[in-house]
């Protein structure tokens, strides 16, 4: 009868209505909820390839790798979790219909566990049958009567069926599953901490996020945490990495746990414990996660390149330099990365690129791979690895194919970049920071179009990257015809940055006491100028400007305008502002030595006042209070300032204009002379503006720090005329 109506229906309309029509009449036939059929349908839908636009196509992996290997380490791991490798032996097609049959005879005299056994045994059906069973009315109707049931299944019946979900397919977003997570949330006091464990690995299965129900796992874990053993504690950081998130009231157990079996973890083990702890953005103590790469370089020749990586992430996340891992990464990544996907690849480099780590091995052995690889590319693994690559300072004629195959795998993945801008931008500094500028991708990143879309976006606060990216296009780029930010947006950025540097980087002890000091060695303030000369570059620098004689040129009207609340106080570091004229009488007694310091004039001293302790330089002495001079520092303190004079070129029109930096340890790759890119990129641009850089480096500026005044003057005024 059903049939026929259907039938009648269908030949009476070719509309769509007939559809509708023909999905009533079956719904309501076999007592069958519409909503819940048409969810799973439409669910159904989402998933098919022709429902997907051509903008979020997945790429197929390049190299697969099981993030749940882990679980073949202990039979334990059974009873948390479902291993996806161990199918049922499948069913045909033939096998099923009797089932399905048995469906339409009981309809609503179905019991819940001849509910949860008919969906035990269907979800045995082959893989490749399962769309014509989803699409089968009579599965619509099961599905009905275990929602119907819910309530009344058993624990065992209630996770068996969540289980046949997980090989039947159904759609992470089915509206049933939301009737199956409010019930699990009910039932959380009932059941035990395994049977949670399984509930959310299944959850994780299904593909469905289920925070609510998580946060009854991490209270159960919580109060039973003496339950934990090794199986349990790493599948609870793997489902804690997940769901993305670690209840505060739990990071401490958690550590303490894993320190105590750290000892009994296997290789994988401890790749799921890393990369749990970087997904959930956890931060243990310094101690512990030492301590975890330790146990990962005990074995590290045995971990798989998936566990390997993940323990980069978490070291990347967590600031942590640990020496001999990344020295065994040295010789670790060359061999592996012939076998290694982009994923892995990219990883590998922003943690070198985090940590400020260059190691050429490790970067030539990444660079000769991914070409190879493009096709795979997303859009995030290109603009990352460039962004690496750039950041350490890796130019193009080292890896000659490198970076022209990422840049045309970013052309490739245009599209992205409307979902994902960020991805454009990061590229394409990676590229300018080692000064390489594809004039396409510039203009697609610079039109108004796109600088709208990456403004919108709130998540991220592009602002600065944009403002970057415009100023390195206007240097180096000087015949460029394509777009540029507006006057607006730039002053704007420049404003924002200028008071975030007022209140950090202008404040600092090294900052305060090199500008002081300059200020007295070339005669006043109006000399010396603390600005960000560039603001894309986000620093700033102590300018100075010399005439072609070596004399100083007033520089005051270049300053910003500082409210009288910001300007820093100096007493914690010493009376700055005491200057300290090198006499005749005072060189003669510095020559002398400390003991005859006493024979000074009052009129010569220079007036000490109270320090703070600073801890001993590098060498692991505090310095005396006397310069010892060399015959070079002599001649240069007895030399006029003009003698600069004798190396300017007589043609030179206009001042000198010189940009003093403080550098610090974070401008530079560790252990390395070499500038990260942004700060390469800064110097760069400081000369191709007319900039003479003098730098104060961190080590020398910090040792002279401890010294005495004229000491400090001493070292200034040979790094101002040295650079002339």
């Amino acid at each position: 009868m059903c049939y026929d109506l259907i039938k009648q229906n269908f030949h009476n309309s070719n509309s769509t209505i007939c559809t509708l029509n023909c999905l009533i009449l079956i719904c309501s036939y076999f007592s069958l909820d519409l909503i819940v059929f048409l969810s799973f349908h439409k669910a159904s839908e989402s998933r098919t390839p022709s429902a997907l636009s051509s903008n979020s196509e997945p790429v197929a992996p390049d190299v697969k790798v099981d993030p749940r290997a882990f679980l073949k380490c202990r039979p334990e791991y059974a009873s948390l979790s479902l291993d996806l490798t161990q199918r049922p032996d499948p069913l045909e097609w033939v096998d099923v219909l009797p089932l399905l049959q048995k469906v339409s005879v009981l309809r609503d005299r179905v019991k819940p566990s001849d509910v949860s056994r008919l969906l035990v045994e269907l979800s045995k059906l082959h893989p490749d049958r399962m769309p014509l069973l989803r699409s089968d009315h009579r599965f619509g109707m099961l599905l009905q009567y275990s929602v119907e049931h819910l309530g009344v299944f058993s624990e065992l019946q209630l996770l068996e069926v969540l289980q046949s979900f997980v090989w039947l397919e159904i759609p992470s977003s089915h509206s049933m599953l939301e009737e199956y997570e409010a019930d699990l949330r009910r039932r959380a006091n009932q059941l035990t901490l395994h049977q949670l464990l399984l509930a959310a690995d299944l959850w994780r299965c299904i593909g469905k996020r289920v925070p609510q129900f998580l946060q009854r796992l991490y209270v159960s874990a919580h109060h039973h945490v003496g339950q934990l053993g090794v199986p349990e504690l790493v599948h609870l950081l793997y489902i804690i990495g997940e769901g993305r998130d670690c209840p505060k009231d739990l990071i401490r157990p958690v550590e303490q746990l894993l320190m105590r079996h750290l000892a009994q973890l296997y290789p994988e083990e401890v790749g799921t414990v890393c990369l749990g702890l970087f997904k959930s953005q956890t931060s243990l103590s310094e101690g512990a996660v030492t301590r975890i790469v330790d146990k990962a370089l005990s074995f590290v020749t045995d971990m798989g390149d998936f566990a390997m990586v993940n323990v980069l992430k978490y070291m990347r996340f967590s600031y942590l330099y640990h020496k001999t891992w990344l020295e065994a990464m040295a010789q670790e990544v060359p061999r592996r990365a012939p076998q290694m996907g982009v994923p892995s690849l990219m990883h590998v480099t922003l943690t070198c690129s985090a940590l400020h780590y260059r190691n050429v091995s490790i970067l030539a052995s990444v660079a000769e791979r991914v070409p190879a690889l493009v096709p795979h590319c997303r859009s995030k693994d290109s603009s990352k690895l460039l962004w690496g690559f750039g950041t350490l300072g890796f130019l193009p004629a080292q890896c000659p194919g490198f970076y022209p195959s990422l840049t045309e795998a970013m052309r490739q993945r245009k599209a992205e970049f409307h979902r994902f801008p960020e991805h454009l931008l990061t590229g394409l500094l990676g590229l300018a920071f080692v000064s390489e500028f594809p004039e396409d991708l510039l203009a697609l990143a610079l039109s108004p179009e796109f600088v709208d879309l990456a403004l919108r976006n709130s998540k991220l606060e592009l602002k600065k990257d944009l403002i970057t990216l415009d100023a390195a296009v206007a240097l180096e780029l000087p015949q460029w015809k394509g777009p540029r930010l507006g006057s607006e947006l730039r002053e704007e950025v420049a404003e924002m940055l200028w008071k975030f540097a007022q209140s950090e980087v202008c404040l600092k002890p090294e900052v305060l006491e090199a500008e002081s000091a300059l200020q007295d060695l070339l005669g006043g303030d109006k000399f010396v100028c603390k600005r960000m000369i560039l603001p894309h570059t986000r620093s700033i620098d102590l300018e100075v400007h010399l005439d072609s004689n070596g004399q100083p040129v007033p520089v005051d009207l270049l300053c910003p305008k500082q409210s009288p609340t910001v300007i820093p106080s100096l007493q914690s570091w010493e009376q700055m502002n005491l200057g300290v004229t090198i006499t005749d009488k005072l060189l003669a007694q510095l020559l002398k030595g400390k003991n005859s310091t006493d024979s000074l004039d009052s009129s010569d001293r220079v007036t000490a006042t109270p320090r703070q302790r600073l801890p001993p330089d590098e060498g692991g002495r505090l310095f005396d209070s006397v310069l010892d001079l060399t015959n070079d520092m002599i001649e240069t303190l007895t030399k006029p300032s003009r003698r600069g004079s004798t190396h300017q070129d007589p043609s030179h029109q206009g001042p000198i204009k010189l940009a003093v930096q403080i550098s610090s340890r974070n401008h530079y790759c560790i252990h390395s002379q070499q500038l990260l890119g942004l700060h390469a990129m800064k110097r760069r641009h400081l000369k191709m503006a007319g900039y003479r850089v003098v730098e104060l480096g961190h080590q020398e500026w910090s040792s002279t720090l401890r010294k005495s005044r004229a000491e400090k003057l001493s070292y200034l005024h040979c790094k101002i005329y040295d650079s002339l």
